[in-house]
């Protein structure tokens, strides 16, 4: 009968542990120093550490991929409005604008109350290309004087409707300031001297009646200036010899006017003086057409 027995252990374990140590690995002085690592024990640290693992070598890493375009999206659309109004010319520019508020009264009045004022000097200008536009139209050469007005008609009644509407822009009280409405005067008398005079006078109504609506705005500028600072600005200026200038180009067609500058020679006198200014060598009118207006007065006995 077979009995089995416990595995005897020896009674000498240094035996035992001796039987397991190699030969090369014997214990030693210098076998506690440390060892120097090899290249190839990197690689074999490599080789078990947990990257190279199957399981782990198995997965793929998920790595950002470039959007994948859906087609090509160019397309063509409109230009914006910004970049729609820089193509446009002032002409352009002014007839869309002026279409949209004909059709929308109450955009067309929000444009007139926050828009800037037109400075003389703009309005100047407008009446200027009007004028270089019915110069344009002048036949070349000699023509007969029907012929040369039915060439320059429509541009000729187009300057004298431009004058007529910019006018009272600048008149009192719309303008205040009576320099500013005396400059315009000034510039728009100039523009009405140049109108080519006619024969007939269904031809030379459009300046006859340019002359009559100046003049009667120079005397309403004058009558209103005179209250503020009785007439001080008219001599001042020399507005006064600029209009019996005008007057005297234009063949005496500004007359109300130069009667509103002969009221100033009685403003604050005696009653008496309206009926004799006309006679008076002194008064504002008769220096005003003998040139003398403004020169130096001897005031005294010396």
């Amino acid at each position: 009968m077979n009995v089995l027995l416990p595995p005897q252990h020896p009674l000498f374990p240094h035996q035992h542990e001796a039987a397991r140590l190699s030969p090369s690995r014997s214990m030693s002085p210098y076998s506690m120093a440390p060892k120097k690592r090899k290249a190839d024990d990197d690689v074999d640290e490599m080789s078990v550490s947990p990257q190279s693992s199957p399981a782990i070598s198995s997965r793929q890493l998920a790595r950002p991929s470039k959007k994948a375009r859906a087609g090509n999206d160019m397309a063509g659309r409109p230009l914006s409005l910004p970049r729609l109004l820089e193509t446009l010319d002032t002409t352009q520019l002014r007839t869309v604008l002026q279409t949209i508020c004909e059709r929308h009264p109450d955009i067309g009045h929000e444009v007139v109350t926050q828009a800037p004022r037109p400075s003389v000097a703009s309005a100047l200008e407008v009446l200027g290309d009007y004028r270089q536009k019915l110069q344009d139209a002048v036949p070349f050469g000699s023509s007969s004087s029907n012929y040369t007005y039915f060439r320059v008609k429509q541009p000729l009644a187009a300057l004298v409707e431009a004058i007529a509407d910019f006018t009272p822009q600048y008149l009192p009280p719309t303008e205040q300031q009576a320099n500013l409405s005396l400059q315009y005067l000034d510039g728009a008398t100039k523009i009405i001297h140049e109108l080519p005079d006619w024969e007939g006078p269904d031809q030379r109504i459009h300046k006859d009646n340019a002359y009559d609506e100046i003049s009667k705005a120079w005397a309403l500028v004058i009558t209103e200036s005179s209250k503020r600072g009785g007439g001080f600005l008219l001599h001042t200026g020399g507005w006064d010899q600029s209009l019996a200038k005008h007057n005297q180009q234009s063949g005496g067609r500004l007359q109300q006017a130069m009667n509103a500058i002969a009221e100033l020679g009685w403003m604050g006198g005696n009653p008496n003086a309206h009926s004799s200014a006309s006679s008076d060598p002194n008064s504002i009118l008769n220096q005003l057409m003998n040139g003398t207006y403004g020169s130096p007065v001897r005031v005294g006995p010396w």
